[in-house]
C-alpha cells in the first residue's frame, strides 16, 4: 500500500551548489555529508524510502532531514548557509556551570602530589581518587560544590585530550 507522497523540496542554483561543494571537501564530517545526499535525492524527487534505500539509513532519518530543510528554506543563504542547516539542533539540558579556567585548575591539581603539592594538600595517599580531589577542589575554592563522579569525569576527559 502506497502513503502519501512526500513533500517536495526545491533548491535555489547556489543551495545546491553548496550542497555539492560540501559533498566534495574532505574535511566535511560524514554525518554532514550523509544528510547532503538526502537533501539533494529529495530535491531530485526521489521519495522518501528510495532515499534510505539507497544510502542505507532509516526512513525516520530522511523524513526529519526532508522536514528540517523544509523549515529552514525560508532562510536565505547569507542568514543561515547550507552546512548550518544540516547541522543538529541545540539539544537541552543544563548549562555548563565549571568554567575552562577552573577544569585547568582542577586538571593542574591532579597533577600535583596528593602528599606535598604548592598549596600543601597533605594527604595520605600515593595517588588522586575522585572522592580525594573532590574534597580538594573544594577546599581550595576552585569550585564551590562537586560530586566526586564528575571530579573523576573532569579528569579522564582532561587527560584524554592531552597529545
Amino acid at each position: 500500500m502506497r502513503g502519501p507522497k512526500p513533500p517536495s523540496i526545491e533548491l535555489a542554483a547556489p543551495e545546491r551548489q553548496e550542497l555539492q561543494r560540501l559533498l566534495k571537501r574532505h574535511s566535511t564530517p560524514q554525518q554532514l555529508v550523509l544528510r547532503a545526499w538526502i537533501v539533494l535525492a529529495a530535491a531530485d524527487g526521489a521519495n522518501n524510502r528510495q532515499i534510505a534505500r539507497q544510502l542505507g539509513v532509516s526512513l525516520d532519518m530522511v523524513r526529519r532531514w526532508r522536514e528540517r530543510w523544509i523549515a529552514l528554506g525560508a532562510a536565505s543563504l547569507e542568514d543561515l548557509p547550507v552546512a548550518e542547516r544540516l547541522t543538529d539542533a541545540s539539544r537541552p539540558g543544563k548549562p555548563r556551570t565549571i568554567t575552562p579556567e577552573q577544569e585547568c585548575q582542577i586538571i593542574a591539581l591532579a597533577c600535583e602530589s596528593p602528599q606535598g603539592g604548592e598549596e600543601g594538600s597533605g594527604r595520605p595517599i600515593s595517588q588522586w581518587t575522585g572522592r580525594e580531589i573532590a574534597e580538594e577542589i573544594e577546599r581550595r575554592g576552585i569550585v564551590e560544590k562537586i560530586s566526586a563522579r564528575h571530579a573523576g569525569r573532569l579528569l579522564k576527559r582532561g587527560t584524554s585530550n592531552r597529545i
